[in-house]
């Protein structure tokens, strides 16, 4: 953790709590020390330990500036399993995604949406930690879709709409200007996009490019192809 993120009035951290573990056990503070915190979404800070008990830590946090900012970079991520998707949130959030939407594709395995990765609402806390190692405060909004159909309908319509496919004929991801563009990328699960998918991608705007020649792993060609849009855009 490169910042411990805390809740909007959240002045208590329990010891069962794994950034007491962590305050405790990897920076060795204690009562009177201080440590680089935010709010979720909000302002970066300081926060003062001003008790640490059995029960718990508590402290005092004080504002100093905005970390929320992500980029205008949304992602359409195909489900995959979901031992492979939780190394995905967390990458793209620690690379400062502003979105993702992960749907249902038509050559994925349908079970997925129900994993208690998304059930038990385990995901969140992947996306804090993914904010916690970026050491800034904003969690990319996520939301789950029961198709590719509905994942394109929760896109704004002014966005540059990219769909990355090794099947069709397309220009690199690398050589395009994104410079001050909101893009959405679509990036397929192991299996790739089916015929009827890529056709449906196509008429609702997206442009097919390409991350290279190698046919890659889901959770290797998000950071990678999220890297090099950002770059593109002017980001990093």
């Amino acid at each position: 953790m490169n910042i411990i993120l805390l809740s909007a009035n959240e002045t208590f951290i329990p010891s069962s709590d794994e950034r007491a573990r962590h305050i405790r056990k990897v920076l060795h503070m204690g009562k009177g020390d201080s440590f680089r915190a935010g709010i979720i979404n909000g302002k970066i800070g300081t926060a003062m330990i001003t008790s640490d008990g059995e029960d718990g830590i508590a402290i005092a946090f004080r504002e100093e500036e905005d970390g929320s900012a992500l980029y205008p970079l949304t992602l359409i991520v195909a489900q995959v399993r979901p031992i492979c998707m939780r190394r995905i949130l967390r990458e793209a959030v620690s690379i400062g995604v502003g979105r993702m939407i992960l749907p249902v594709s038509d050559l994925g395995e349908k079970s997925y949406l129900s994993a208690s990765l998304y059930r038990d609402g385990e995901y969140k806390g992947i996306l804090l930690d993914g904010a916690m190692q970026s050491g800034q405060t904003g969690v990319s909004d996520t939301s789950l879709a029961g198709s590719v159909e509905e994942a394109i309908s929760m896109l704004p319509p002014s966005s540059h709409r990219i769909l990355l496919d090794n099947t069709l004929s397309a220009v690199a991801l690398s050589s395009m200007d994104l410079k001050d563009e909101s893009v959405v990328l679509a990036i397929g699960p192991e299996r790739g996009w089916s015929d009827r998918e890529r056709k449906l991608f196509m008429d609702s705007g997206f442009e097919p490019a390409l991350l290279g020649s190698r046919i890659l792993r889901t959770e290797t060609a998000v950071p990678a192809a999220s890297a090099i849009a950002l770059s593109r855009m002017g980001y990093i």
